[in-house]
């Protein structure tokens, strides 16, 4: 078999880059989901602390206990807040890159004819941006080449 017939073409290359770009925006889509999902909790316990402090100002008799409690609800939705700012954050990073990998394909195909040269775009790409850091299961071309290219310690 010859170098050639391993070799993959821009298209696939191409194909390779709408696929990462589809990966991370099924990602996207599932990091709105779960700050959603905090975010409604958030929201559900500032009503209740809400009401509670409604009571609270009509006279509730264990007014130490009230303000105890209240005082570790909102350390705990602080604590949430926080979580549902760094998924927000994460989902930026996740989209851009989406974004970012979209663009690379349209590069490609607009402007690339050589296999070798769009795998070489991709490899820098992918070390540019940290791209195997935002896929745990999936082995980038940059990972692959990685691999390829490093020699056993013996």
């Amino acid at each position: 078999m010859s170098e050639d017939d391993t070799a993959l073409s821009v298209g696939e290359l191409v194909e390779y880059c709408q696929t990462q770009a589809r990966l991370l925006w099924g990602r996207v889509e599932t990091l709105d989901e779960e700050t959603d999902e905090i975010l409604t909790e958030i929201d559900d316990d500032i009503a209740d602390v809400r009401t509670r402090l409604d009571e609270h100002s009509a006279g509730s008799e264990s007014a130490t206990d009230d303000t105890d409690e209240l005082e570790a609800l909102e350390s705990e939705l602080e604590e949430r807040q926080a979580v549902a700012e760094a998924k927000q954050a994460r989902r930026t990073a996740f989209q851009e890159l989406a974004s970012a990998y979209l663009e690379l394909a349209e590069d490609l195909d607009a402007s690339v004819d050589d296999g070798e040269e769009a795998l070489t775009s991709i490899v820098h790409f992918e070390h540019e941006h940290d791209a195997p850091a935002y896929f745990e299961d999936r082995q980038t071309i940059l990972e692959a080449a990685s691999d390829s290219t490093s020699t056993p310690n013996e």
